[in-house]
């Protein structure tokens, strides 16, 4: 059976709920995400619009302090809901580690979007 996700980390210096604070604003998220949306709009509680291209989809964002979690849920294929995991874990001697899954679409290589993965991580610390 083939792969359904691909999953990437990334370590870095910063405290875990530093970067836990940019992950929960989804407002952020077209500045360290690009591939996956142009622009965000809050419509209510954790549920947002996003846009990419001319292409618009809700999206549910369920954050969790005390677990410094934040997934961003879609409606996808087969009524199914997934999008993308993030865990952001911290380091023993400080700094984060910071752990994020997202799925494969059925037209999708998997090289293409673990490097475009490996990039959003990057500009996600970067940003934090």
């Amino acid at each position: 059976m083939p792969n359904q996700t691909i999953t990437r980390t990334i370590e870095s210096p910063l405290e875990p709920t530093k970067i836990f604070a940019t992950l929960s604003k989804p407002e952020l998220i077209p500045r360290w995400a690009p591939v996956f949306a142009d622009s965000t709009e809050h419509i209510s509680g954790t549920n947002y619009r996003f846009t990419k291209g001319t292409d618009t989809f809700a999206v549910e964002v369920i954050t969790n302090a005390t677990s410094l979690t934040v997934d961003y849920l879609r409606e996808m294929a087969n009524n199914l809901r997934g999008g993308a995991y993030i865990r952001v874990m911290p380091r023993p001697l400080g700094g984060s580690t910071v752990v994020m899954t997202v799925p494969l679409g059925p037209t999708s290589l998997p090289e293409e979007v673990a490097k475009v993965l490996e990039q959003e991580l990057e500009a996600l610390i970067k940003l934090a």
